[in-house]
């Protein structure tokens, strides 16, 4: 339930004592973290498990095709898919080579001009979305491909009611991403590691890619390549959340501890060996942690995102409002247990993934600051233009498929699309991990934000006031009489 008004002034001085338990005795502060230990082992193992076998299945379907058909006979086993067409890794290697090289581009670019012109990105990112849908649509309609076109189609739509509802939450959303960007910018070291990570996943890719290309080369009927390519683009999912999430645990530590020792972000002011004792704690005792969220995470978060949308805009139909708000309720739980929050969490204290997910929540409720959360738009911004970045990669790559193989080019293209939103992705996680940071300091301790912003934390303190004051209104409204 939410607060009622007279508890409002209460909210903010209720967050200022948050963390006075971690105070020593002369006043000074003290990052209290527990010990290190190994958190999720048994997602970890899965994880490298799952690494280790589809490398060697990638290596097997790539050489199958490579600069012979069959040469490991393997078409013996797929006596019931064969066309008897003949295709060869080669043929299709070099467009998932563009597709790496288009993705890179764009991730790092795009990187680069948020530091500059991070407002007119951010702009980009929401109102072009929906006219490449919708012009991606007209071409597969133009191929002839009526279901992809009718899936964005449908997508466009979806993007531009979703931007409509949530037209007046943007003045705000711009504001705090400025902010995030000023953060991030402000390391150029953890910068350079977010980049590594982008190479990392790249060489990865040039493996994945060698057996995508096998598949797609294969004797087998469309059937068979689509199921084969559909396990293939899901471990490519989880692997790029896994490298994303894992960046985001670098960078929200690293960000914590800017803003914990008062936004100083010169090196002297920071423990010694801060990034590296981060990205450590990150590939090692947090790891499993990290595995074990990159499954339900994302997912979770885009569908709270839909249903809030669509949940503001229903109006008066109180049989479809119940619907709604039965799905909305039953995300919100799995929220609670599957936030990107608990990557601070985990950062900071070292917690297993559900402990940290339920801490921050719970420390979002009691401060009210989950108002400020659903209000804010950061997390769907910079979902945007990762798709954006995709669906430009999988456009261009598209066109070459079509001008070389007319028949593969959806099959190609929408690998490549997914390829260069994990790219993407990968560059746009070090602002979403300075967005999650900024929000888990004003809970724990509002000064962290004073200190570092004095204006930006009059910003959030007048948000979350009338936030809070919405949520009181709304409820006095909806109680029964």
């Amino acid at each position: 339930m939410p607060p009622s008004p007279p508890a409002i002034s209460h909210i903010l001085l209720k967050m200022q004592n948050v963390e006075r338990s971690r105070r020593s005795g002369d006043g000074n502060r003290t990052l209290v973290r527990e010990s290190r230990h190994w958190h999720d082992v048994f997602w970890s193992a899965i994880f490298v498990i799952h690494m280790i076998c589809l490398g060697f299945v990638l290596v097997v379907l790539g050489l199958n095709r490579f600069r012979k058909s069959d040469r490991l006979n393997i078409d013996r086993y797929t006596q019931g898919f064969l066309e008897n067409r003949k295709g060869l890794t080669e043929n299709y290697w070099p467009l998932y080579a563009v597709a790496g090289g288009i993705g890179t581009f764009i991730g790092w670019t795009w990187s680069l001009l948020l530091g500059s012109y991070a407002s007119e990105m951010m702009k980009v990112s929401v109102h072009i979305l929906t006219t490449y849908l919708a012009v991606v649509s007209v071409l597969c309609f133009w191929c002839k491909q009526f279901f992809w076109g009718g899936a964005f189609a449908i997508g466009a739509v979806l993007q531009f009611l979703y931007v409509i509802s949530v037209i007046d939450r943007l003045p705000f959303t711009m504001l705090v991403l400025q902010k995030a960007v000023k953060l991030v910018w402000s390391l150029p070291k953890v910068m350079v590691v977010a980049h590594g990570f982008m190479v990392i996943m790249l060489l990865w890719m040039g493996l994945w890619s060698f057996g995508a290309a096998g598949v797609v080369a294969s004797s087998m009927g469309d059937g068979g390549r689509w199921w084969l390519l559909v396990v293939l683009s899901v471990s490519l999912f989880w692997t790029g959340a896994v490298l994303c999430n894992t960046v985001h645990v670098i960078v929200s530590g690293m960000v914590f501890l800017v803003l914990f020792h008062g936004g100083r972000e010169e090196a002297s002011s920071l423990p010694p060996n801060s990034l590296m004792e981060s990205l450590r704690y990150a590939v090692t005792t947090s790891f499993g942690s990290i595995c074990y969220g990159s499954l339900f995470t994302a997912a979770i978060r885009t569908l709270r995102w839909e249903i809030r949308g669509f949940r503001s805009k229903i109006g008066g139909n109180e049989c479809l409002l119940c619907c709604v708000d039965f799905l909305f309720q039953l995300v919100e739980t799995l929220v609670r247990f599957f936030n990107k929050y608990a990557y601070v969490q985990i950062a900071v204290y070292g917690k297993g993934f559900n402990r940290s997910a339920r801490d921050a929540w719970e420390l979002f409720q009691s401060t009210g600051v989950e108002s400020l959360v659903a209000y804010d738009c950061s997390g769907a911004v910079l979902l945007m233009g990762t798709i954006f970045g995709g669906l430009v990669t999988g456009t261009c790559v598209g066109v070459w498929a079509w001008i070389r193989f007319s028949d593969r080019v959806i099959m190609v293209g929408s690998t490549a699309m997914l390829m260069g939103m994990v790219l993407v992705g990968l560059a746009m996680v070090v602002v979403e991990s300075a967005v999650t940071s900024i929000y888990i300091c004003f809970g724990e301790d509002p000064l962290l934000i004073q200190r570092w912003d004095a204006d930006f934390f009059n910003h959030l303190s007048e948000m979350l006031h009338r936030r809070l004051q919405h949520r009181s209104s709304r409820h006095v409204l909806t109680a029964p009489a």
